[in-house]
């Protein structure tokens, strides 16, 4: 048994070294990876710093301004806006007065005319009325 024993005792001491060798492995990748991670990030806040933070500020700008270009477009609008509303009510109103004054200072010469139409209408179109003829008798016919 003592052989046994031995064999066993050498497969398990094997396998101790071999569980800590790879315990050892385990923590020296995890430590790689965590120092491959902070070199990264690094680089990435480089970049960022570099690179993106600028172009952040010429975006805000350029947006800071496009917002300014619409404000104002849209001030513009609404008073062009009114002012449209405006004459269009303005011309409505000299329409309305320059009919009702057309039709004030000829409406009488309208009337004239129409009058002097009809009668000559009917002067042209009505017979002569026919008067009765008496006989030598003197009766009428």
């Amino acid at each position: 048994m003592d052989a046994n024993l031995g064999t066993t005792n050498l497969l398990l001491g094997i396998m101790a070294v071999v569980s800590v060798l790879e315990a050892l492995l385990l923590i020296g990748s995890g430590i790689a990876l965590f120092i491959v991670y902070r070199r990264v990030m690094d680089l990435v806040e480089g970049l960022e710093q570099r690179h993106v933070a600028p172009a952040m500020v010429r975006v805000n700008a350029i947006l800071a301004d496009v917002k300014g270009v619409t404000a104002r477009v849209k001030e513009e609008t609404e008073r062009v806006d009114h002012a449209i509303h405006t004459t269009m009510g303005r011309v409505d109103d000299t329409v309305d007065r320059v009919r009702y004054n057309v039709r004030a200072k000829t409406s009488r010469i309208v009337g004239f005319v129409r009058g002097v139409r009809v009668a000559i209408e009917e002067m042209l179109h009505s017979e002569p009325r026919h008067r009765p003829q008496a006989d030598a008798t003197g009766r009428v016919m």
